[in-house]
């Protein structure tokens, strides 16, 4: 089989390319290659940059964005941006995949949860971006205007940031006015093959009017009508091989599933999955130190005990109660607490 599939690989080589020369920051990535940039981003008072890589396939087909590391601390998915370096082969591809293997470096090398420490900003929260703003509102423009405007479809990948104990699974948009693209996303999420799927529903959402910002990065991209997906899939700043493993697997699943690879046609899809609709969200009342009795991909019942908030002395300041039945999607899994941060999410399946 192996000597059928290097055969096979020779032939569509020695064919002339049909697919075009990808064109990106003003430089050209030829059929079958793959290339590295380092964009340059500054604000005038800071400086960092982007790293990306540009793999341009051998016949014409769909450009797929991927972001990872729109958190820095969010390691997993950057790992597994690392390992799609080797795995994502230019030469079996059919289309274009932008992979920004990390979108907010400030982040990743100050070891910095959830903001930029460059401007305090969380890149998450800011998009569609600013060209004239801080240097996170340019990384956000940047990504809009050269890796999500260029693509049929789009993936952001994130993890438990790092407090954050949370549970593996996909996720993608939804909107009864772009039904198209929301059924394809939701192919998309289960290609990925995780066991859980969120929907993200945007039906009345604010951010989804034209002239409000869409503040996430995928959201920015499903708005503008392209089939958007998420991965969450690591917690608490760890990097297991096996959660790498997982998102490196189901991304390059997913790129059969949109008939980007000319070599295997096979899809794997899992025979059940668990669709999210809804979700709770719990806020801490207090400040203080948290032990939770719970953990995240535990089922739960309505007023069962989650935990306690003590204060700097032992003494019970607040109990947690679950708020609705279903499963802990995340919870915080460190001792710091602070009054009306979100300590708690459940989903309703």
């Amino acid at each position: 089989m192996r000597i059928v599939i290097l055969i096979l690989l020779l032939f569509l080589v020695n064919q002339s390319f049909s697919q075009s020369s990808f064109y990106f920051y003003d430089k050209e990535v030829k059929p079958g290659t793959k290339q590295h940039f380092k964009i340059p981003i500054t604000d005038n008072a800071t400086t960092s940059f982007i790293p990306i890589t540009v793999f341009c396939g051998i016949q014409d087909g769909p450009t797929l964005g991927i972001t990872a590391g729109v958190h820095g601390y969010e390691y997993p998915p950057i790992l597994a941006g690392q390992k799609l370096i080797q795995s994502i082969n230019p030469k079996s591809l059919k289309g274009v995949v932008i992979l920004v293997q990390i979108a907010n470096l400030g982040s990743f090398k100050g070891r910095s949860p959830f903001v930029n420490p460059l401007d305090g900003k969380n890149l998450n929260r800011v998009f569609p971006g600013n060209s004239n703003g801080t240097i996170t509102d340019r990384i956000a423009n940047f990504i809009v205007t050269n890796v999500i405007t260029k693509s049929d479809y789009f993936l952001d990948a994130h993890a438990g940031d790092a407090s954050e104990d949370l549970m593996p699974y996909s996720a993608y948009y939804s909107n009864s006015s772009l039904k198209k693209e929301s059924d394809r996303g939701k192919e998309m999420a289960k290609s990925l093959l995780f066991d859980h799927i969120i929907i993200f529903n945007t039906d009345g959402k604010k951010y989804m009017n034209k002239n409000d910002l869409s503040l996430y990065c995928s959201a920015e991209a499903f708005k503008r009508g392209i089939p958007s997906v998420d991965i969450e899939c690591g917690k608490l700043g760890t990097t297991p091989n096996k959660l790498v493993a997982k998102i490196e697997s189901g991304i390059l699943n997913m790129l059969r599933f949109l008939g980007m690879n000319i070599i295997s046609a096979e899809t794997k899809i899992k025979d059940e999955y668990l669709f999210i609709k809804d979700r709770t969200y719990q806020s801490s009342k207090s400040d203080g130190i948290f032990y939770p009795s719970k953990k995240s991909g535990d089922y739960v019942k309505k007023g069962m005990k989650i935990g306690i908030i003590t204060d700097y002395f032992g003494q019970v300041k607040e109990t947690i109660f679950a708020k609705s039945n279903g499963i802990i999607l995340l919870i915080v899994g460190t001792p710091p607490v602070n009054k009306g941060e979100t300590i708690l999410t459940i989903g309703k399946i």
